[in-house]
């Protein structure tokens, strides 16, 4: 179990599709099991479990996810799996491992690569041109600058094209802190934040500014429009699909955490 799990589980959230486009050139393992559930972990939180015996990292640590329904979220990933298994299906138990092997004990250091898009942050480059894009842009991007300045005192500088326009240290540091630091938290807004391009579109998402379909057609508007004009490219929009089962497995595990309080 300990290898499949190796390769369907994923590496840190720094890349969180790499595991996935690993296991889809692989050969595709057999269902081993008959019935996943939950239980009840030692020291709180709760154990996925395959015929009793609870799921592990790569390395051997038993997965705890704190609260029961995304517990049982991630055993129903396992319980859907057809007679061999498909990790491309299994984007709760990706991130459920990325947290346990490579955020837990290391938030400090997420949350310091997530500040880093806060200088070059998607929301800064503006177009000139034409008057429907340069709208459509502030309309989805000034509410969170808005919030930002308002909310955080985070004032950040904006910028025609994509000539890099430099942030002041406040805002930065002002942004920074309001990142999470609990594991599961911080790990999705690192999702969000490498899948979007935008850290603060995560901040967003994490403090219910946006919800997730706000801020997944806020990432893609020049995407978008681009496509309208010209059409859109097949291999880009399957990249697009895939990009986004990480992106809502991030959103969803933001909202279960958020209703268990």
């Amino acid at each position: 179990m300990r290898e499949l799990f190796d390769e369907v589980a994923g590496q840190s959230p720094l890349d969180p599709q790499e595991k996935a486009r690993e296991a889809m050139r692989g050969p595709q393992r057999k269902r081993f099991y008959k019935q996943a559930g939950v239980k009840e972990a030692e020291g709180g939180g709760y154990a996925v479990t395959l015929d009793d015996r609870p799921i592990r990292t790569p390395s051997g640590q038993i997965v705890v996810i704190p609260v029961k329904g995304l517990a049982e979220a991630v055993a129903a990933e396992w319980q859907a799996q057809g007679e061999t298994l498909n990790p491309l299906t299994m984007p709760l138990t990706r991130f459920a491992n990325s947290v346990m092997e490579g955020v837990v004990g290391r938030t400090d250091l997420v949350r310091d690569d997530i500040a880093k898009y806060l200088r070059s942050d998607l929301l800064f480059y503006r177009a000139s041109h034409p008057d429907a894009l340069v709208r459509r842009e502030a309309q989805h991007w000034d509410p969170v600058l808005d919030w930002a300045r308002d909310t955080l005192a985070a004032h950040f500088m904006m910028a025609e094209g994509v000539m890099h326009v430099a942030q002041p240290d406040a805002a930065v540091a002002a942004a920074h802190a309001a990142l999470p630091r609990d594991a599961w938290r911080i790990a999705a807004a690192h999702v969000v934040t490498t899948i979007t391009g935008s850290a603060l579109l995560a901040l967003a998402l994490v403090h219910g500014v946006r919800d997730a379909d706000q801020v997944w057609a806020a990432a893609h508007v020049d995407e978008d429009w681009n496509a309208e004009q010209w059409g859109a490219d097949e291999e880009a929009l399957a990249r697009r699909a895939a990009r986004k089962v990480d992106f809502r497995a991030a959103a969803d595990i933001l909202q279960a955490l958020d209703r268990a309080g």
